[in-house]
């Protein structure tokens, strides 16, 4: 493989194709599949100085939870030169890829397999940070002004380029609750989001006492290392969370079935009030914990009792934090409540580690110059088509220009929207969608679960501006 294949020139005023903000692993995806499309006109621009996965929680030996079919291009072109396979393939690691017969990598295998394809691929940016996008209706095209930054992160140039098409992959945010915030952003006792573990993970193990919260599969990684590293009979951990179980995630294979086209395209069908009740009870197909930590979590604590006694761990389900304060300058106190006992406790720690998820970052500030133009649904939300545009008025969509989102549209497209497998096909219908025709052919059957009456037909390939039918979603 040529690692810097030859990219034509551009023009400066002249537009692009397609102009990608942000390059986590759904927009890198993105980009990955557009480059061997000849002809095609793409930049993809990210703040950051490099591509980096999550890198506060690529503990050892922890994986990702979808197969390694799952990387950015597989799934919709298994011949790409960008494919996990053909990244072992040039770093002379098929063999042993073969022999360990792994279906499921390691979280920093994933890390390190996208940085080769970020660091290979042309038209990809980085220190670079978008400040604005405008509709400009002379040129009918959108203008995204951006910030070179150097590498301290100042700003070193001003930049503007133009294009026809944007797609949005600025992901998520770490979320912290509103009663622990003043405690994140005060100095003293380390109170910290999961998203920075690794960067504090010497300050947690000599912790006199530490307190996990949240339930999910961050929360259970995050437990096991501090379990697996900490004096037995001596451990002094607390694990919370809301949930009513440290329950295991969904993964049979028809409950799969959810991370299909199939679902994906059935939920988009759905009226916007079911939609969002499916989604607040749907928490275990994403927000549980892989089987295998759950195994491993109970097989560390039973060791722990070989010699009698218990581990001085404790493991509590259906706990919320209600408020929380600072004593002295030493320690945390967490006040409690236990919502089906509906009893309250206090609980004084050492540390705390928030694994509290995260967000789809907010559209606002990036779109603040198109808000006129973006049609929202009835909870203020931008309105997202079956090929993931945002719904613009048509003097936007009538010009030729289109918005398309990556990871943040769960409201409109369900539980699948930031699930890895879903990626490569996503990209392949944003690209079929821009250049107006197939470039990658697409399954119109994805899985043997029909969900409704009547299956929901696949997306089209070619390019249509979005029907207005009456805002029954938003104004």
């Amino acid at each position: 493989m040529n690692p810097h294949p030859p990219h034509h020139h551009h023009e400066p005023d002249a537009p692009r194709d397609l102009v990608g903000i942000g390059i986590g692993p759904f927009n890198l995806s993105l980009a990955a599949l557009a480059h061997p499309l000849t002809g095609l006109d793409t930049v993809f621009y990210d703040q950051r100085p490099r591509f980096d996965w999550h890198p506060g929680l690529l503990i050892e030996g922890a994986t990702i939870q979808v197969p390694f079919l799952a990387d950015l291009v597989t799934l919709a072109d298994p011949a790409s030169e960008w494919s996990f396979l053909s990244y072992l393939k040039a770093r002379e690691r098929l063999f042993p890829f073969y022999f360990a017969e792994r279906f499921h990598i390691q979280r920093a295998e994933y890390d390190a397999y996208c940085r080769w394809v970020a660091e290979h691929l042309p038209g990809l940016h980085f220190r670079h940070q978008v400040d604005a996008v405008r509709f400009n209706p002379e040129r009918d095209v959108f203008e995204v002004d951006f910030t070179q930054l150097d590498t301290d992160g100042e700003a070193e140039a001003l930049g503007r380029t133009y294009t026809r098409n944007i797609v949005l992959g600025i992901g998520t945010e770490p979320y912290v609750p509103e009663p622990l915030k003043p405690l994140v952003e005060a100095p003293g006792v380390p109170v910290l989001h999961a998203a920075d573990y690794l960067a504090h993970r010497e300050t947690l193990l000599t912790a006199e006492h530490v307190t996990v919260v949240g339930s999910g599969q961050s929360g259970a990684e995050v437990f096991l290392d501090l379990l697996r590293n900490r004096p037995a009979g001596r451990e002094r951990l607390h694990w919370l969370g809301r949930t009513e179980a440290f329950a295991p995630m969904e993964y049979s294979k028809l409950g799969l079935e959810h991370f299909t086209p199939d679902y994906t395209r059935y939920f988009h069908a759905l009226g916007e009030g079911v939609r969002d009740r499916l989604v607040t009870t749907q928490w275990q197909l994403h927000r549980g914990i892989d089987a295998g930590t759950v195994a491993a979590i109970h097989d560390e604590l039973y060791r722990r009792t070989q010699h009698g006694g218990w581990p001085d761990a404790v493991l509590t389900p259906g706990v919320r934090v209600r408020t929380a304060g600072r004593i002295a300058t030493t320690k945390v106190e967490l006040h409690l409540e236990h919502v089906q006992q509906n009893s309250r406790s206090r609980l004084t720690t050492d540390a705390v580690v928030l694994a509290t998820g995260y967000r789809e970052r907010p559209l606002d500030r990036i779109l603040a110059g198109l808000d006129p133009y973006v049609r929202r649904d009835s909870r203020e939300r931008p309105c997202v088509d079956e090929q993931f545009r945002l719904v613009l008025d048509p003097s936007v969509t009538g010009a030729g220009c289109q918005v398309y989102v990556q990871n943040t549209e769960r409201h409109t497209h369900g539980v699948g929207t930031p699930d890895l497998g879903l990626a490569a096909w996503r990209s392949a219908t944003i690209l079929n969608s821009v250049t107006g025709k197939e470039a990658y052919a697409l399954p119109a059957r994805t899985a043997f679960t029909t969900f409704g009456l009547e299956q929901q037909p696949q997306i089209p390939a070619a390019r249509t501006a979005p029907v207005l039918t009456p805002l029954v979603e938003g104004r």
